[in-house]
């Protein structure tokens, strides 16, 4: 199958088309390298298959190159992934999250529309659901996520609307290929490639488990937990975690089951959560390293609990995670950030 992978050169799009080449597709990369950058590339110039690897750097809001790339390279199906994903960041620059996750997704979407593709995995968020009241969770996919506290959740879950509304008017046409799509709900991808080719390279870190990781490694001074009055075990927040190759996984998993006119939902976690505090003693006992762990207030935006319900996915496809120990995601976050103390400009060891 020839499909296109929005921001493949990022952390997770990069991922998925590693494995998407080992598994024989013909792999079409779009990525403006706002967050994406070139070192993930290169590094997919050295795995096997790459030679049907194809690199374009376009921003996906170009509609007219998006629908010229989609059908030079006669790309049957589309995994979305390209979007800002710092929450808390969009609390403070909102727009820029409605134009580059939302405005953006639309432009992409009428580029499929003119392309007729027709299959569309959509990388989304547990964001969309909210605060949930704790007798609700874990979450399922059948939780109203009409609530998100942040721009970064509502950015997200208009795009969920945008591809039910249009996919809902494109199979009503029967002169049209009918259009199937999937929305696929993260609950906080961590680690990095077992097979250490792959990581994610950003500066500053934006998720958790990397910048714990960084203060075992000494890069930076220490850890400070944002919020330690949360109505939770500990006091800090709670999340549910996924190795980024279980994640990848899961959207290979829905995309070859995925037929035309379908629309799918699903949660993708291990199904129970880790607080804070819990991370941090877990980079401790995993790396050998301590580091100073402070305390302050309450980030805007930061739900107290949010972990998810997967057995849909499992009860569906039968797909279920690998790694489902935070010891061992974080290990392997930990080697890759060790080896490359620059990212993919360098290598240790």
């Amino acid at each position: 199958m020839r499909i296109m992978v929005t921001g493949g050169a990022g952390y997770i799009g990069s991922h998925a088309a590693k494995r998407l080449l080992a598994d024989g597709h013909d792999v079409v990369i779009v990525d403006n390298l706002s967050t994406g950058v070139l070192g993930a590339i290169e590094a997919l110039r050295t795995v096997p298959g790459s030679d049907r690897l194809t690199w374009q750097e376009m921003d996906i809001a170009d509609r007219d190159g998006m629908v010229r790339v989609l059908r030079e390279n006669d790309v049957e199906a589309v995994m979305h992934f390209a979007a800002f994903a710092n929450l808390r960041e969009s609390v403070f620059n909102p727009l820029m999250y409605y134009r580059n996750n939302t405005a953006s997704a639309l432009a992409m979407i009428e580029a499929c529309d003119v392309a007729d593709i027709s299959r569309f995995v959509f990388s989304s968020t547990c964001a969309t659901y909210g605060e949930v009241p704790d007798d609700l969770i874990p979450i399922r996919e059948d939780f109203p996520h009409r609530s998100p506290i942040n721009p970064y959740g509502h950015s997200k879950l208009a795009v969920e609307h945008m591809l039910e509304d249009y996919a809902d008017q494109r199979n009503r046409d029967s002169d049209r290929p009918d259009f199937g799509y999937a929305v696929l709900r993260y609950f906080n991808v961590a680690g990095c490639d077992r097979d250490g080719l792959l990581g994610e390279d950003r500066s500053p870190h934006i998720r958790i488990i990397p910048i714990i990781v960084e203060a075992a490694l000494g890069r930076r001074e220490g850890v400070t937990i944002f919020g330690t009055d949360y109505p939770t075990p500990d006091g800090t927040c709670v999340r549910d975690y996924i190795h980024v190759d279980d994640l990848v996984d899961a959207h290979v998993a829905v995309l070859n089951s995925l037929q035309p006119s379908e629309k799918r939902a699903y949660n993708l976690g291990i199904g129970r959560g880790y607080s804070i505090r819990e991370l941090i003693d877990a980079t401790r006992r995993v790396t050998g390293s301590d580091f100073p762990v402070t305390e302050g207030q309450r980030a805007l935006g930061d739900p107290a609990n949010l972990y998810c319900d997967p057995s849909l996915i499992r009860k569906e496809l039968g797909w279920s995670v690998e790694v489902d120990s935070i010891d061992e995601i974080i290990r392997t976050a930990w080697e890759w950030m060790k080896a490359h103390p620059e990212g993919y400009a360098s290598t240790e060891g």
